[in-house]
């Protein structure tokens, strides 16, 4: 009975094998996928960096020209678009210096990590609103510091909206290009595990 299953799985291992130029993803295609994903990212660091840029300009000078609450609204700007600038100046090195993989398993590792990290930072940005909208309704209480708070609380509203807006498209235009391959993906990883239980399978009836 344990040659039998052994013929068998021997038999699967070959079938599966017949099929495999179906089932696997070329080098060239995948190397194509991820050099689009991180495309995708660069465009969107670029995004980034011109807000923030445009933010600490704009709220550099006006922080000069105005005074009260709209004083404290542009240099909340300039403060929060310098940890921007920052994060956007890394992830645009980071896309810039990483070469396209052409293995399987990495390239389903770094979709699902910059889909996940958007959706979080998403989250983030629901609660950066809402504490903008706790600073705003704060400062209607009065006092010396009054200003300052609805200033900041708009700013951090402001950007908290942006932030959103911008995690939510990244992350469907993310999702969008990993549907272009995605079928293939799963029949990959599905056929190369069904050939390793096959082959543990046989062997195990084996010895």
């Amino acid at each position: 009975m344990k040659y039998i299953i052994l013929v068998l799985a021997v038999f699967s291992i070959y079938l599966l094998s017949a099929q495999q130029p179906d089932n696997e993803i070329s080098a060239s295609v995948l190397e194509s996928f991820n050099a689009e994903r991180l495309q995708i990212n660069k465009t969107g660091m670029t995004i980034l960096g011109t807000w923030a840029v445009s933010n600490m300009l704009i709220g550099g000078v006006q922080s000069f020209r105005t005074t009260g609450a709209t004083q404290s609204f542009h240099q909340m700007n300039v403060g929060w678009n310098a940890v921007n600038l920052a994060i956007a100046g890394f992830g645009l090195y980071s896309a810039l210096t990483t070469a396209p993989t052409a293995d399987v398993w990495s390239s389903i590792n770094a979709q699902k990590s910059i889909e996940t990290t958007l959706l979080f930072n998403a989250g983030l940005d629901v609660g950066y609103m809402l504490g903008g909208l706790y600073l705003i309704e704060r400062s209607k209480r009065g006092g010396e510091n009054a200003d300052r708070l609805l200033g900041f609380g708009q700013s951090v509203v402001l950007q908290g909206a942006f932030l959103f807006a911008f995690d939510v498209v990244m992350a469907v235009v993310h999702q969008k290009h990993w549907a272009t391959l995605e079928p293939t993906f799963s029949l990959a990883t599905f056929g190369n595990s069904l050939q390793q239980s096959t082959l543990q399978m046989g062997f195990a009836w084996h010895f």
